[in-house]
C-alpha cells in the first residue's frame, strides 16, 4: 500500500473500581451512581502523538499538525482552484498519520494476505486497543471470558471503496477486512471478551455515541469494563 490519509485514531478504557464490581452482583442500583473511572489512554494522531505523552507535548507547544501532503500520498495535481470544479478538493494540507501501512500480522494472529484487505482502520484500532492496555496495566489474560464490551467509532469506508474497484483486489477476506462491525469483533475476538462488540456509526458524533453507549453498560452492569475506540482514516483525496 502506499494510500495518503487525513486521520485520528482514539481509545481510552472505561472501568468501575474493584469495589463497584464486587458490589454489582448484589445491588445493580448502585451503578448507576458510581463514578467510572478511566484507565488506560492510547491514540494515533496528526503531528507525530503516538502516545498520550507526545497530544499534552504537541498541544503545550502550539504544535500545528496540519501539513502540505507529500506527493507521496496524494497526487496534488487533482488539486484544482477553479471555482467550475468546485467539488474538487480544493487544499493541498491535512493532518497526516506518519504510518497506516506498517502492522505486525503475526503478533495479532493474522496471516500477511488477510492483513493486505484489512482496512487500516481495524489495524489502527487493535494496535492502539493493546496500548491502552498495557498504558492500564491490564492483564490481557485477565479479560479473557470476562464481561468486558467493545465499542467501536468508525464511518469512513474510503479502503473498500479502492478495494471493490479492483476485481483482482477482492477474494475472500475482502468483506471481513472492510466491515465495520468486525473492527470491533476483532477485538473482541482477539482477546476473548464476552460483552458487547459494537460498531458505531452516526457520522461525527460516532466517539460521543461510542461513550455514552460504553457507559451505559457499565452503569447497567451488563459489563465490567470497557473498550472505547474511534477510528477515522479519509484515504481518497
Amino acid at each position: 500500500m502506499n494510500t495518503p490519509e487525513l486521520s485520528a485514531v482514539q481509545l481510552a478504557l472505561a472501568a468501575q473500581s474493584a469495589r463497584d464490581v464486587m458490589r454489582a452482583g448484589s445491588d445493580a442500583s448502585l451503578l448507576a451512581s458510581e463514578p467510572i473511572a478511566i484507565i488506560g489512554m492510547a491514540c494515533r494522531l496528526p503531528g507525530g502523538a503516538n502516545d498520550p505523552e507526545q497530544l499534552w507535548t504537541l498541544l503545550n507547544d502550539g504544535v500545528n499538525a496540519v501539513t502540505p501532503v507529500p506527493s507521496t500520498r496524494w497526487d496534488v495535481s487533482v488539486l484544482t482552484d477553479d471555482p467550475a470544479q468546485s467539488e474538487k478538493l480544493l487544499t493541498p494540507y491535512a493532518g497526516l498519520l506518519s504510518d497506516i501501512e506498517g502492522f505486525d500480522a503475526d503478533f495479532f494472529g493474522i496471516a500477511p494476505r488477510e492483513a493486505v484487505r484489512m482496512d487500516p482502520q481495524q489495524r489502527l484500532l487493535l494496535e492502539v486497543t493493546w496500548d491502552a492496555l498495557r498504558d492500564a496495566g491490564c492483564s490481557t489474560e485477565s479479560l479473557r471470558g470476562s464481561p468486558t464490551g467493545v465499542y467501536a467509532a468508525i464511518y469512513s469506508d474510503d479502503y473498500a471503496r479502492n478495494l471493490y474497484g479492483d476485481w483482482d483486489a477482492i477474494d475472500a477476506h475482502t468483506a471481513s477486512g472492510n466491515s465495520h462491525g468486525v473492527s470491533a469483533g476483532r477485538i473482541a475476538y482477539l482477546l476473548d471478551m464476552r460483552g458487547p462488540a459494537i460498531a458505531v456509526d452516526t457520522a461525527c458524533s460516532s466517539s460521543l455515541v461510542a461513550v455514552h453507549t460504553a457507559c451505559n453498560s457499565l452503569r447497567t452492569g451488563e459489563t465490567s469494563l470497557a473498550i472505547v475506540g474511534a477510528a477515522s482514516l479519509l484515504i481518497a483525496p
